[in-house]
């Protein structure tokens, strides 16, 4: 991969368009107290450019992804919990629901990402990050 991540931060890729895909991202960053997730927009060219080197097929994976260096790359229900995992105590306690079998949890993942813009809305162009949470986004 061309891409290099900044020592110890993890990537979440999200649906830029998405108002629950932006309402998440905004949950995590106020509850990253460690500082350790970095964003992008799946639109954005970092997404595009990871979509590409880990041959993503976005029809079928359209929402969260989470990338970290020494893993590659998870998807769907496992990136959620696996980015809960990092947050702060009780979100985090949420994890614990890797257990359930991951066809289970893809099932539930998969029936909200495909009613979340009928649901939640979608923007016209991917979100714009205030000044002072550039530095989070790639």
């Amino acid at each position: 991969m061309a891409f290099n991540l900044p020592k110890n931060k993890k990537l979440i890729l999200f649906d830029g368009v998405c108002n629950l895909c932006n309402s998440s991202v905004q949950f995590i960053i106020k509850h990253d107290k460690k500082n350790i997730f970095l964003f992008a927009a799946l639109q954005s060219d970092v997404g595009k450019e990871i979509v590409k080197d880990f041959h993503i097929d976005t029809n079928k994976t359209d929402s969260i992804l989470f990338y970290t260096p020494e893993k590659g790359i998870n998807y769907k229900s496992t990136a959620a919990l696996k980015i809960a995992r990092h947050l702060e105590f009780p979100i985090n306690l949420t994890s614990i629901f890797i257990i359930i079998p991951a066809f289970i949890r893809n099932w539930v993942y998969d029936y909200i990402a495909r009613n979340r813009y009928k649901w939640y809305g979608k923007k016209e162009h991917c979100m714009i990050p205030t000044p002072e949470l550039k530095n989070k986004f790639l």
